[in-house]
């Protein structure tokens, strides 16, 4: 359990209030299939962030088998297809089922991506694909990407109204976005944060297991 959730602190009328104060806490009390979407998307932002700040370079890089995926400097790439246009690219696994293990870089790539992508498609210019992302091995600008896009997101969901979270086609980043009403395009974007973002976590507690952490992260 994140840190922040244990703090008490005063709300504006004077109670006393125990959890992060930067979480909306009242959108837990909406009864709408937005606030549910949005108050999950928060609360595993705000879980999946803390850990994200302590994360060093060296947890970043960690490869926990044989193969692992990477974010590696162009030209020493160790599998057939990359994505990413510049210095940084991620190596891209064989198919869809590729047994091969993801390092935590690889993670926090992908998630940029892909909420980059969702943005561009629902709330942006509709221009960008995934495979224009610049990506970073380097833990602070990394981490600092994947921010961007999740806070940019959150943002754009945050600003819809109850009736617009039903409209089929308001993103279109994919064939599926475009036939669904886009509550399941939040829903399965919160799922993308849950599953990566729990990726994310056992890497970094298994690292600090077998290593010792050299440096305090990168807040």
């Amino acid at each position: 359990m994140a840190k922040e959730q244990l703090v008490v602190h005063q709300a504006e009328d004077g109670s006393t209030v125990y959890g992060s104060p930067e979480f909306d806490w009242s959108v837990l009390q909406v009864p709408t299939a937005l606030a549910v979407v949005r108050g999950q998307l928060g609360f595993s932002w705000l879980e999946l962030a803390d850990r994200l700040a302590t994360v060093t370079q060296d947890e970043l890089e960690w490869e926990p088998g044989p193969g692992a995926l990477r974010v590696v400097r162009r030209g020493t790439e160790r599998t057939p297809r990359t994505l990413g246009p510049g210095e940084w690219v991620m190596e891209w696994p064989e198919g869809a089922d590729s047994p091969q293990p993801r390092t935590i870089a690889w993670l926090v790539a992908h998630l940029t991506e892909a909420y980059l992508e969702r943005w561009e498609w629902t709330f942006g210019a509709h221009e960008r694909r995934r495979d224009s992302v610049e990506f970073s091995g380097e833990v602070g600008p990394a981490v600092a990407g994947l921010r961007h896009e999740v806070d940019r997101w959150r943002v754009g969901v945050d600003a819809l109204g109850d009736d617009e979270a039903f409209t089929v086609g308001l993103s279109q980043a994919t064939p599926i976005d475009a036939q669904s009403p886009f509550v399941h395009l939040v829903a399965h974007m919160n799922r993308e944060l849950v599953h990566h973002g729990a990726e994310i976590m056992v890497l970094q507690d298994l690292y600090r297991a077998t290593h010792v952490t050299p440096s305090p992260g990168n807040r």
